[in-house]
Order: structure tokens, then C-alpha cells, then sequence
């Protein structure tokens, strides 16, 4: 049923376009509007704010809280504006005195049974209902009886529920139904009796669930790791973004003290619309566990001795002194920002290393031209293929946001998806054309079933998740890939279309393939000097026994627990810095608190060091490396913008033959994927509850299909 509604309104939509606007009057004013708006949107419009609660621009219509009720004239009673589509010539007025008494009224029935504890209710201060009763509810309530008491719900540790004051918008069923596409919430009883819920006791499961807090117009479902910690006035708040997701979705970081309280979303339509997943949100509480805020030296039992910056840098130096460029390593990790990243070439190149970035297991991608290791449709790009082959990502678990995309494109526009690789509890209809890379091999000689559909595509996108690339055969499947992608017309210069897709995992990554770096990297080689640059999700094979380590970075995790020189990092949230995501947008992160104990930006560390050891980096100051930044990349400083990309191939030759084995989930644990996750207390909870390798009562919800 809701795919029909859904359906039927596009229908309405485009064909709307093709008539011309019709004029309504907004409290006298006149205003153009189109034909299939609703009066909410029109008074929106016209700049007349209507009180409202169920209502959501990205939700479907339920028009049931009844409080944007405002009087249109010739009509006998009032009527929602949220559902009633305007007419021409149609007179709405919002300021009678017929408006404000219904609304009073709808306040009053809502306050019946909503208890009054907005003292110690942690949604006080930024509670829609506590700002509209003021402004639109009576002074007095005439409702004596006894108010209702609902039993609250266990949802998980990420959201905490308080059911009595609950309104009944419907707002968390139609986010879990249309959003996040996992029908688990729903209503039971009628009037007096309505109660939200999940039916059967359960807990609320979806890598977007955090999003529910956002979308609560009362305190009936709270932020539970947030709640009692602070009160909004006491927050001081950075518009930041979040280096920790491949998408870097932009966000609002609440500090108090030197401290973040919580991590809010921040509109951005063309990356994250108003959507975050759980582990942005809430796994900013391991910065405060396992960090490194001093620098350390592996003595010769294996325990450690603090230094001052000064005697790290110059042990470090002497290392160096005794090590050749060719025998030296550098490993970038996976939150770098461009600074760090163009600092740490730089002063490795001066030593005579080229080894930069160098995994064994790294993405296999050339850096000569950007549209062989970008999303080149862009993430809004979805909303206009009308066919998407998915190779090695379950987007579920790599990118949450960019499935919701998915999903949304699906529904409203017929999105046609194929998937190659593992599809468990994806939350839209698909075509599953196998989990080996056989598949590959059948597009491309034309004999899959699925061919012919990939033939008929008018904007057909394919989307590569970098984990495949990071196979032996990485190289030869990607050529593989570029191959179907030329048969199959997935570049059209003529249409603008360019639907080649590589899906990264990490921003450093991304960074590094901007400025040049690739990973090269002689599997026999034993290099004696490796330097991880905030590095810590790789093989121990990776890095030999007998070589010197030196780890910059924040946390005490794989790679300080390797090291036999630590020098602690800021994070994101404690330096100034640019990020490049997945489709080539460069964002700025904004500092939020200061960095604990010894702790230094990162690209602050690398020029101290490159002055000890005499190759000093031309730059003091970040004004002055993103000045250099400008020299190798000059789009990198081109802020919240994406270069124009190529509509011609660049390919690189088959190297080796492709392995015909499984593509298997990369990630097996969705709430701890890196070093902040892991030390999270949150996301220990979550990792328990949610992982049915850990609880083995949890069974995932089956999605909407």
C-alpha cells in the first residue's frame, strides 16, 4: 500500500511540472505555488510558520497529530495542512481567531495524559511540544481525571524511552517503515489506549536507529548514552563533519567543558540529506578511553617510559639517521586529513622514501586520474540511475547512509538493483546475481540473466566497494569491471553520465590517491623502519619482526600495541582539518575541544620532526601547508565542492588473472570497525546486543522488501 501511495504521488509530481503554478492567499498574501503542494507548503512558502508535530518533509503524510489545523474560507470547519492539497484561489487563514481556538484545543487533548515532568525530562529546552503548548496552548487545562501510565520499552542502549509522554505522531514508525525500510514499530489499541511499540518485546535494531531521537517532537524517546549528561543551553556546539564515515556526513558536535556531550546530524542533501548511522553518533565516547597522551618508548622488557616531545623527537631522528629511504615504510591511516597526509609525503620524500601507503592489503588503484577511484556519479547520483550493480558491498554495513539512498531510490523511482557479493537483511528489493566473482565473468561474456537488464539501463551506475580492490587479484578485477562498464555504455559523455563507482571505506585513503600516493609495496621486502600514521586496522604480518616502529596516532590499539616509539595524535574533534570522501568532496572539520595531555595535530608532529631532522617543511602554520596543498591538488582547497569528473576511460591493464572465490562481508561487526569504535563503552554495548555472534538470542528483523 505505501508503494502505491508512493507511486501515485510521483505520478501527481510529474505531471505537475507540466502545468503551470496556481495562486493561493496566505493570510492576504498572494503566493505561486505548484499545483501538488499541500497548504503546510504553502505557507512555507509564503514564510507563515504552522505549528505541526507528525508532519516530516521526508515521511509520508499520516496528518493525525491534527495540530497545523488552520480555517480556509467557504470551508465549514477547519482543516490539517499537512494533507489537504490547495486548490486555485483558495484562502487560508492562520491567524483567526477559529485557527487559534482549535489549536488550543488540539493542545489540550495532547496534554490530557502527557505528564508534566518537563523538570527533569531530558528532551527540556528543545522539545517541540514544551515551545508549541507556550505558544498555542491555554493558559489552564480543563481535563481533571487521572493521566494514563504506559509501560516504557527496552529499544537497545542507544535509545532510551520514556512512553508516557508519547503522542502518537508516528513519526519512529514511519522512519523504521520508509527510511531505514525494517517494519518493527507499530501502534496497538485505540484512543485512550494507543501505545507505540514493537508487538512482541524486542529491541529496536537499524544501523540508523539514533535517528528516532532526532526525529521525537516530545521526550517519549531520548538519546539514553546523552541523557542526564548535560542540558542544551550548557552546550557549546561546532558545525563539523565526520571523518569516521567514508561519506563525511556533516554534523554538530555539543561540547561542555573540554568535553563532547553527544554528536548531532546537520543537513547536507547531496551527502547525508539529515542522516547519520549509530557509530557516528555515539561511538565519540572511546576518545576518552585508551588514548595516547604522552609520548613512549618501548624499553627492552617490553614496558614503556614516558618522554618529552624533545627526546622522542630527536630518538626518532636517530633511527632515521641509521635507516636508508629504500628501507623505510609508511603506512597512512584511515581518519588522516589532507594536512597530515601532504605533510607526511612530503617529509618522507625528503628522506629519500617512496614506500608511502604501502599495505599489502591496500586498495589497488591508480592515482593518475581521479575518476578510476571516485564515486563519480556523486551519493545524489542515486536518485537518478535507474539501475545500480553493487560489487562486493552490503551496503547495510558499509555505508548505512548511502542504503537508506538506495532504498529511497528504490521506492519512489523504481531504482533497479543487482547485487554481487553478500546480501543479508538488505532493506529493498534486489536481484542477488551470485557471491563469487564468477559473475563478473558471466556479465562480461553477456550470458547472466541479468545482461540483458544492464543493456536496457538508460543511466545505469555500477558501484565498486573498495574491499574487493584490497584482494590479490584486486587489480584484475577491477579491470574486469571497467571492461563491463564499457560494453554495457556505463559512461555516456552525452548524457553527462559518468556510473563508474568506487564505494572507499576510509578518508585517508581517498586523501592519499588526491595528492598522488598509491600503494606499492614488494610483498618479500623487510623494511627496517615503518611508520604508521595513525594506522591501525592491518595484518601482523604486515610488519616484520625485527623492524622499528614508530606509531602517531590516538589511540592505544594494534599499532601503539606494536610500536617501540609512541607519539600520541589529536583526533577529528581536536584539530583543524580537510577530509576528501568517497565521491571527491573536500569538507573541513572544525576544531571542538582541546587534545588531551602531549597530544598534537598531526601534520604540527611531522613538521617538528622534519626540523630535528634537518629537512624542515616549508609551512608553520595551516594556512600555510594548505598553501602547498594548492600547489600539488589545487581542488583540495575548493571547500564543500566536487571537480567536475572525467567522461572518458582511463583503464588499467589486467594484471594477473581473477581469483574465482566468494566475495565475503568485510565487516562482521558493524559497531567496531576502528580503533574510537572499539574503545567505545557504547558500542561495546550495542556489539553485545546487536550481534547475533555475541547474543544468540538477537535475530536481525527481516526488512521490507
Amino acid at each position: 500500500m505505501l508503494k502505491l501511495c508512493q507511486k501515485i504521488s510521483r505520478h501527481f509530481k510529474t505531471s505537475s511540472r507540466l502545468l503551470n503554478n496556481i495562486e493561493v492567499f496566505v493570510d492576504g498574501t498572494p503566493v505561486s505555488v505548484a499545483p501538488d503542494y499541500s497548504i503546510l507548503q504553502a505557507c512555507q512558502k509564503a514564510g507563515v510558520v504552522v505549528p505541526h508535530f507528525c508532519f516530516h518533509e521526508r515521511l509520508a503524510v499520516s496528518g493525525n497529530c491534527r495540530m497545523c489545523i488552520v480555517e480556509i474560507e467557504k470551508m465549514p470547519k477547519v482543516m490539517t495542512a499537512c494533507s489537504m492539497p490547495v486548490s486555485p484561489g483558495m484562502r487560508i487563514n492562520t491567524k483567526s481567531e477559529k485557527t487559534y481556538n482549535a489549536r488550543g484545543g488540539v493542545m489540550e487533548f495532547l496534554l490530557a495524559n502527557h505528564p508534566l515532568d518537563c523538570p527533569i525530562c531530558d528532551q527540556g529546552g528543545e522539545c517541540d511540544l514544551q515551545d508549541q503548548s507556550a505558544l498555542y496552548g491555554y493558559k489552564i487545562g480543563r481535563f481533571m481525571e487521572y493521566k494514563r501510565a504506559v509501560e516504557d520499552k527496552n529499544y537497545g542502549p542507544l535509545v532510551a524511552t520514556v512512553m508516557t509522554r508519547c503522542i502518537h505522531c508516528t513519526r519512529c514508525i514511519r522512519f523504521y517503515e520508509e527510511v531505514a525500510g525494517i517494519p518493527i514499530l507499530g501502534t496497538t489499541g485505540r484512543g485512550r489506549e494507543t501505545e507505540v511499540g514493537t508487538y512482541v518485546e524486542k529491541m529496536v535494531h537499524s544501523e540508523l536507529s539514533g535517528n528516532l531521537v532526532d526525529l521525537c517532537p516530545v521526550g517519549a524517546l531520548t538519546n539514553a548514552p546523552y541523557a542526564f549528561t548535560a542540558r542544551p543551553w550548557e552546550l557549546r556546539n561546532v558545525m563539523s563533519i565526520d571523518p569516521t564515515d567514508s561519506i563525511t556526513p556533516s554534523i554538530e558536535i555539543s561540547c561542555k567543558g573540554g568535553e563532547v556531550k553527544r554528536v548531532l546530524p546537520r543537513l547536507h542533501e547531496e551527502v547525508n540529506e539529515e542522516w547519520i548511522h549509530d557509530r557516528s553518533r555515539h561511538a565519540f565516547d572511546g576518545l576518552k578511553r585508551q588514548r595516547l597522551n604522552a609520548c613512549l618508548k618501548k624499553k627492552a622488557d617490553g614496558s614503556y617510559e614516558e618522554l618529552t616531545w624533545k627526546d622522542a623527537l630527536e630518538v626518532l631522528a636517530e633511527e632515521v639517521s641509521k635507516t636508508s629511504g629504500n628501507d623505510m615504510v609508511g603506512i597512512i591511516g584511515e581518519f588522516m586529513d589532507v594536512e597530515a597526509v601532504v605533510a607526511f609525503r612530503d617529509l618522507m620524500y625528503k628522506l629519500g622514501c617512496e614506500n608511502i601507503d604501502a599495505k599489502k592489503n591496500g586498495v589497488k588503484l591508480s592515482p593518475d586520474f581521479r575518476n578510476n577511484y571516485l564515486m563519480n556519479s556523486r551519493i545524489s547520483g542515486i536518485e537518478e540511475a535507474d539501475l545500480l550493480l553493487v560489487i562486493g558491498a552490503n551496503l547495510r554495513l558499509d555505508s548505512p547512509v548511502i542504503n537508506a539512498r538506495v532504498r529511497k531510490a528504490t521506492v519512489l523511482n523504481g531504482l533497479n538493483v543487482g547485487l554481487i557479493g553478500t546480501d543479508d537483511y538488505l532493506t529493498y528489493d534486489h536481484t542477488h546475481l551470485g557471491t563469487s566473482t564468477s559473475a563478473l565473468t558471466d556479465l562480461l561474456k553477456g550470458t547472466h540473466p541479468f545482461a540483458k537488464t544492464l543493456e536496457k539501463a538508460k543511466f545505469p551506475m555500477i558501484l565498486v566497494g573498495a574491499n574487493v580492490l584490497k584482494r590479490e587479484d584486486g587489480e584484475a578485477v577491477n579491470s574486469v569491471i571497467q571492461e563491463i562498464a564499457k560494453k554495457y555504455n556505463v559512461i555516456k559523455p552525452e548524457s553527462n553520465w559518468n556510473g563508474y563507482n568506487v564505494l572507499h571505506n576510509e578518508v585517508g585513503t581517498v586523501a592519499a590517491l588526491e595528492v598522488g600516493i598509491t600503494s606499492e609495496y614488494d610483498p618479500k621486502a623487510k623494511p627496517k623502519f615503518m611508520y604508521l600514521l595513525g594506522a591501525d586496522n592491518f595484518k601482523p604480518d604486515e610488519i616484520p619482526d625485527d623492524a622499528f616502529v614508530v606509531y602517531q596516532g590516538t589511540h592505544g590499539d594494534e599499532g601503539a600495541s606494536r610500536a617501540n616509539l609512541i607519539l600520541p595524535g589529536a583526533s577529528y574533534v581536536e584539530k583543524s582539518g580537510s577530509y576528501v570522501n568517497t565521491d571527491g568532496r573536500v569538507s573541513l572539520g572544525k576544531k571542538a575541544i582541546p587534545a588531551p595531555g602531549q597530544a598534537k595535530a598531526d601534520w604540527e608532529i611531522l613538521r617538528a620532526l622534519s626540523e630535528v631532522l634537518g629537512q624542515t617543511l616549508p609551512y608553520d602554520n595551516l594556512q600555510e601547508i594548505r598553501y602547498r596543498i594548492a600547489e600539488l591538488a589545487p581542488h583540495l582547497i575548493k571547500y564543500d565542492y566536487v571537480e567536475p569528473y572525467s567522461l572518458s576511460w582511463h583503464t588499467v591493464p589486467v594484471k594477473g588473472e581473477v581469483n574465482k572465490t566468494v566475495i565475503s562481508d568485510f565487516i562482521d561487526n558493524f559497531y567496531m570497525t576502528d580503533a574510537i569504535s572499539r574503545a567505545s563503552p557504547t558500542m561495546a554495548k550495542c556489539s553485545e546486543a546487536f550481534n547475533p555472534a555475541r547474543n544468540t538470542n538477537f535475530v536481525p528483523e527481516v526488512p521490507i522488501r
